[in-house]
């Protein structure tokens, strides 16, 4: 029974990752088109690659569970999520009128990825640059605020493996501090059934949680810490009830 139950898993994990790797190829091509129409015409593209895929997670066994949609506040708004996989790097751009995400400048030279990163107006941060980075990054999202669009960062800066100790950087509590904006915190449990750098995709139900927006006018410090217990405390309570 043990063999057949990882023969299964394996089987659903392969026709996943063909179909998930099938439809972002569709809609990198059918997002060609859209480098000589307006951004929103290119942001209805990558909607539309979030919510397909979403849809596919179910061959691997995998359902979902949005929690809390109706907190999310119109106009701009920083959204500081907790990241363990990839799938919310997509789930979340569905969720959010004009999301800009917060990424590596170094991901900005990807073939094909770049581009799309340049054509939605991601905003690049240079690592290599510590203080720079950070001024950079503020100035860019008070342009993007401006606009009113929704600046989505995850606060430890990469994927972190479910239950990891957590590991704040200091860049999401300098952009609340400049931006005047109230602040999203988001916690989630994906990494258990899309762990990070494996192929496997394991059954279960992936819980996206929105937690009440934290208003602007903070110091640093306060919003710092109550930040990481509110994303951190409703992530450990998402993953014990999947462990129970």
């Amino acid at each position: 029974m043990g063999r057949r139950a990882d023969a299964v898993l394996v089987l659903r994990s392969v026709a996943f990752n063909l179909l998930f790797y099938l439809n972002l190829i569709l809609h990198v091509i059918a997002a060609i088109p859209t480098f000589a129409l307006p951004r929103s015409m290119f942001m209805a593209v990558a909607k539309s690659w979030g919510r397909t895929s979403n849809a596919l997670v179910a061959v691997a066994g995998i359902r979902v569970e949005l929690r809390g949609l109706e907190k999310i506040p119109p106009g701009a708004l920083l959204v500081a999520a907790k990241h363990q996989s990839v799938w919310e790097t997509f789930t979340l751009f569905t969720l959010f009128a004009d999301p800009a995400y917060v990424l590596k400048r170094e991901l900005m030279w990807i073939p094909v990825f770049g581009w799309y990163a340049w054509k939605s107006d991601m905003i690049p941060v240079d690592r290599a640059s510590r203080g720079e980075a950070v001024a950079g990054m503020i100035a860019r999202a008070r342009d993007e605020f401006a606009r009113g669009r929704q600046i989505i960062i995850f606060p430890e800066g990469t994927r972190t493996a479910p239950g990891a100790p957590p590991d704040y950087r200091p860049g999401v509590a300098h952009l609340y501090a400049q931006a005047g904006v109230a602040c999203l915190p988001i916690a989630l449990n994906s990494g258990l059934f899309w762990p990070r750098r494996k192929f496997l995709r394991y059954p279960g139900t992936i819980v996206l949680e929105v937690l009440d927006p934290i208003p602007p006018g903070l110091s640093r410090e306060e919003f710092a810490a109550r930040l990481e217990q509110e994303i951190e405390g409703a992530t450990d309570r998402l993953l014990n009830r999947e462990r129970a």
